[in-house]
């Protein structure tokens, strides 16, 4: 008896010990039975597709409420509550109306059809845009980067007139703009705010497959629903009259009304040494009339306090968003929901299990973790971009960012990507920690898509924080031959589809893999001794600077 009791102890000894290590305590909270709980309820008819300022918002923002409450995780507003609220202006563009007209020495040269030749909707808030012969001036990218010494403008007055763009960046050079990566200096966003900067008339980006990385139906389909954006809080004449993209059949047309050729115009902007060209004896009219509609959507925040006297008021925020398309109408094939099971009820089931892993390690966390749900993500990144100029703490006081928007739901693989990889120090953290599970990390295998602007961890990174965006690899375990091209074709089919739902493809042990690498990386880096950092160079590097002095 003397000895089973001894050999009893010793194996409780055993267990408490295998058991001592908090991060893998943590880790083993993350299942998939507790992340399909919550893709299955998110991605359910019943939320209606969680379109944001709906009754399917509504829904999906009382139960995360509900689930950071039953978790114990505090709110994390400094009004006591879980809910950021915050105002959109939705705005729909009179396709009947809407009208493009390149003008030829005072002549009618080609009458463009909205949605067809081109997408365009005033970016100043009116009701109404009647511009006649307007002066046009193509600027190349339209880039001004002192730090690779490339200004496209070379001093050009730009006031007044309608700038046309290349849309991308330059991708020649290694040494200049990340060579084939995308960086923001690439993005259509970038080039309609550089437009309101410079004091122009309305912006036009050229479009083609290849510098957009997508068709024109996709624009086709972004920018003719009604769109929507944060309410200018000043004063919104102060922009451009217009915004636009025009396809590359009717961009050719613009330029050859001018005498210019449209492929020697792309090449030329591929040199530092490119000065803006006017497209003489070529005018422009565009009449659009616009309505609009204020609407409110909502973000989530939750928080774990941390116990480090001297860190307790540094964070590491985990961000998803909770929204998606809402409802089809009309229906496609019957289904009128967009479920979003992959985007973004697995991203959202991803924090939700992060949130309750640390919560069962909460004693051990050095520093507070903020867990933020945000809405209005497939708008343009509207959630986060408010509480970026909202920020319910200071982005200097925040060590990392980790962004879960889509996750591994197809199967175990031996690597995961990085979107954001070698740019900060949370790469190297995750690199450790997948390499102690006989795993490895990559870069994006595409990074002239610029995925890095396209997700929330953008709205963090604007304000410098250091942030990465993990996304599925593609080396699967004990799948069939050419499973990964099999996936791509899935993922690409189901992208903002209806059929964005649970299928027979999915394999969530793969997701339970990934979500706890990020868990026992997350779990170190509330820990560490030092805040993450950016990359010196890291076009972020310099904000980050400015914040954490003014967070002292």
């Amino acid at each position: 008896m003397k000895y089973i009791s001894i050999s009893a102890l010793f194996l409780t000894l055993l267990l408490i010990s295998g058991c001592s290590d908090p991060a893998d305590r943590g880790a083993r909270t993350i299942t998939g039975e507790s992340l399909m709980a919550h893709i299955e309820s998110l991605s359910s008819d019943e939320f209606e597709g969680r379109a944001p300022a709906s009754r399917g918002e509504e829904l999906t923002v009382d139960y995360l409420v509900a689930q950071l409450e039953e978790m114990g995780v505090a709110p994390g507003m400094d009004d006591g509550g879980y809910i950021q609220e915050f105002p959109l202006l939705g705005q729909r563009v009179d396709a009947g109306s809407a009208g493009m007209t390149i003008r030829e020495n005072g002549r009618s040269a080609a009458g463009l059809a909205y949605n067809t030749d081109f997408m365009a909707w005033p970016s100043n808030e009116a009701d109404q845009v009647e511009i006649e012969n307007a002066e046009v001036l193509y600027v190349g990218y339209g880039i001004q980067a002192p730090e690779f010494n490339w200004d496209d403008y070379k001093g050009t007055d730009v006031e007044g007139k309608i700038l046309v763009f290349k849309n991308s960046d330059p991708s020649d050079d290694p040494e200049l703009f990340d060579g084939e990566s995308r960086l923001y200096y690439g993005r259509w966003s970038y080039k309609f705010e550089k437009a309101a900067e410079m004091g122009a008339l309305g912006a036009i980006v050229i479009h083609t497959t290849p510098t957009a990385g997508y068709g024109w139906d996709v624009v086709a389909n972004s920018w003719g629903r009604e769109r929507f954006a944060l309410r200018s809080e000043g004063d919104a004449s102060d922009n451009p009259e217009f915004n636009s993209w025009l396809t590359e059949e009717s961009s050719r047309t613009l330029f050859e009304a001018a005498g210019l050729s449209l492929d020697d115009m792309l090449e030329a902007a591929e040199s530092m040494d490119f000065e803006p060209v006017p497209l003489e004896g070529v005018t422009m009219n565009v009449n659009l009339q616009a309505s609009y509609s204020d609407l409110a959507s909502r973000n989530v925040v939750g928080m774990i306090q941390g116990n480090d006297p001297d860190l307790m008021d540094e964070y590491v925020i985990f961000t998803a968003h909770h929204d998606h398309l809402g409802i089809a109408a009309p229906p496609v094939n019957g289904d009128s929901i967009y479920n979003g099971a992959r985007d973004n009820a697995a991203g959202v089931s991803a924090v939700l299990n992060l949130a309750n892993a640390l919560k069962e390690t909460e004693t051990e966390l050095k520093r507070s973790a903020v867990f933020l749900f945000v809405g209005a993500e497939e708008m343009g990144l509207l959630g986060s971009l408010y509480w970026a100029n909202n920020p319910t703490v200071h982005p200097g006081k925040i060590s990392a960012n980790l962004n879960m928007d889509g996750m591994q739901t197809y199967g175990p693989t031996e690597d995961v990507v990085l979107v954001g990889y070698g740019r900060n120090t949370i790469t190297d953290v995750i690199e450790q920690f997948a390499a102690e599970a006989g795993r490895t990390v990559k870069p994006d295998p595409s990074p002239e898509q610029g995925y890095f602007y396209r997700s929330d961890h953008f709205s963090m990174a604007r304000v410098g924080i250091p942030a990465v965006f993990p996304r599925r690899g593609n080396e699967y375990i004990g799948k069939p031959e050419g499973w990964s091209a099999t996936i791509d074709s899935v993922d690409a089919a189901n992208y903002h589809a209806v059929t964005d739902e649970i299928n027979e493809y999915w394999d969530i042990e793969g997701m339970v893999d990934d979500l706890r690498l990020f868990y026992r990386s997350s779990f170190y880096i509330i820990n560490a001794d030092e805040k993450m950092e950016w990359v010196e160079g890291d076009e972020f590097e310099a904000v980050r600077m400015e914040m954490l002095e003014d967070a002292e």
